[in-house]
């Protein structure tokens, strides 16, 4: 096999220029191994709109760190949770509370860190060029290391602290809350595949980041994700049946998608076929449930392997034993229905509102449509550095420059290019959320509610506390929006979602767009 294959293909970047409706493709090339390769370059201008809106999203990440804080800007936060963990002798103090509560879930969590880094390998350098890579990997590692101390032992992972019954019926600051955090772990007896091979996919991804930076942090990582994935593969069972009271949650609706996603992300990280060939064997055919296109989520992942796994098919060397691998091409042709769905034009286009933004949902309605957007932008740019610039869709045929249209369509409905003419991310723009359902931000810094700060949340005021870069839950199907803190289901910011918009943000910000590698 070509040694871009063995290499996965990481090693690829792109310089285009878009001309009206076509796209010239300029490729830097060098040799490897007899085959040749477009080489790291530098993004084009930066889009300052898209810019901004990134220095904002990432911020949200500061404002969610658990643990003693470093250098803090937030004036209204503070250290939190220093004990968690100490009960099963670890530091898990780091990490991040999942939304406006103060809970640490495993499995979002894991699904964060994983799209972090994902973002980074493919728009580093247009996040650099934008001054926001170093804002991108500090929240990347302030959740990485809370991962690594959450594995301690081969067939251990804490997937949880505190108790979400307990907490939610909390209205309090995080530096101030004296409830007891409680850990969830999963073992052998109580099993977790779900959660524990998202962990193992945020740990492959994330030692791809580090491994030009930090090998030894690299290999670390790294380690963990393959002990964490043969743990997930060989006690397989979900963890929201293990522990059912979970489920009214982050309720896990399969486990396979994750152990799927999770095999691809360590093929990449290691060049190791056995992980491909539990992609692509028998697995393929009892879940990935090819030809049959999903929308992309923390609980499924299908659709983000599928396209993870089309890098694979768009790169191979042509006559390679993986340019021949039929399933391999199943991937791929579902990841090109996948794509179809999410343009407007095509005759299997999921549904729109009026304002154009694509609706799977109504809890946490912006969701899907950023993390499609993020899927496409990829997407377009797997096509446009492969040279292959058609997407058939039913007959009809597309291009990488309608994928990116779609992609910023999305984000631009987020922006404010929506009926509410309001911008869905906390401190973008004149007009957002201002009673975003968060309770740092409804309390004042120098109040202590104890467990009972319930007038905070039923206050008609705007919050105290600006959340800066909360992506709130999103509008209603006929693209309207109620700004109540009370409103949970559309008015509730989330970290992974900030992870979504982040990685849709970077993929906008070069007027070229990038597909690059770290390996």
């Amino acid at each position: 096999m070509a040694n871009c294959v063995r290499c996965c293909c990481w090693l690829l970047v792109l310089t285009l220029m878009a001309l009206a409706v076509a796209a010239a493709v300029v490729f830097v090339r060098y040799r490897n191994g007899g085959q040749v390769f477009p080489i790291p370059g530098m993004p084009g201008a930066v889009d300052r709109k898209y810019g901004a809106a990134l220095a904002i999203a990432l911020h949200f990440f500061q404002v969610q760190k658990s643990g003693k804080l470093v250098n803090n800007t937030i004036p209204w936060r503070g250290d939190s949770a220093l004990d968690d963990g100490k009960e099963a002798g670890l530091d898990l103090s780091k990490g991040m509370y999942d939304a406006g509560d103060h809970m640490k879930f495993g499995f979002p969590m894991a699904f964060t860190a994983t799209m972090l880094s994902w973002s980074v390998l493919e728009y580093g350098e247009a996040m650099r060029a934008a001054n926001q890579r170093d804002s991108a990997m500090d929240a990347l590692q302030w959740i990485m290391d809370y991962l690594v101390n959450a594995h301690p032992s081969d067939d251990v992972l804490y997937i949880q602290v505190g108790d979400p019954e307990v907490d939610h019926k909390c209205w309090e600051r995080p530096e101030t809350m004296t409830e007891k955090r409680p850990l969830t772990k999963i073992t052998p007896k109580s099993p977790g595949s779900d959660v524990g091979a998202e962990t193992a996919a945020a740990m492959a991804a994330a030692s791809l980041v580090y491994k030009p930076i930090n090998k030894t942090y690299s290999s670390s990582l790294l380690d963990h994700g393959e002990r964490l994935f043969a743990f997930a593969d060989k006690y397989q069972g979900s963890y929201t049946r293990t522990f059912p009271e979970l489920s009214t949650f982050y309720n896990s609706s399969t486990y396979q998608d994750e152990l799927l996603w999770a095999a691809s992300w360590l093929y990449h990280a290691t060049g190791n076929h056995s992980y491909l060939r539990y992609a692509t064997g028998k697995n393929a055919n009892d879940f990935a449930d090819l030809g049959n296109p999903r929308f992309f989520s923390w609980d499924d992942k299908r659709a983000g392997t599928e396209v993870l796994l089309s890098r694979v098919s768009f790169f191979a060397s042509q006559g390679s034993d993986v340019a021949q691998d039929n399933v391999l091409r199943l991937y791929k042709q579902t990841a090109d229905a996948v794509m179809c769905i999410l343009l407007p034009d095509s005759e299997t286009a999921a549904f729109r509102t009026e304002g154009g933004l694509l609706y799977v949902a109504e809890w946490d309605s912006l969701q899907h449509p950023v993390a499609s957007a993020f899927l496409a932008a990829v997407y377009s740019d797997y096509m446009l550095t492969s040279g292959k610039t058609e997407l058939s869709c039913s007959g009809q045929s597309f291009s990488p420059a309608d994928l990116r249209q779609f992609a910023k369509s999305q984000a631009d409905y987020v922006l404010g290019n929506n009926p509410m003419e309001m911008s869905y991310l906390v401190g973008y723009g004149d007009k957002y959320p201002e009673r975003v359902h968060h309770r740092g931000a409804s309390i004042p810094a120098d109040v202590d509610t104890g467990c009972d700060g319930q007038k905070w949340l039923e206050s008609s005021k705007p919050n105290p506390n600006i959340a800066t870069g909360a992506l709130v839950g999103g509008p209603f199907k006929n693209d309207t929006f109620v700004d109540k803190r009370e409103n949970v289901v559309h008015n509730e910011a989330t970290t992974y979602n900030s992870a979504l918009i982040a990685g849709l943000l970077s993929a906008l910000l070069s007027t070229s767009s990038l597909s690059e590698s770290l390996s």
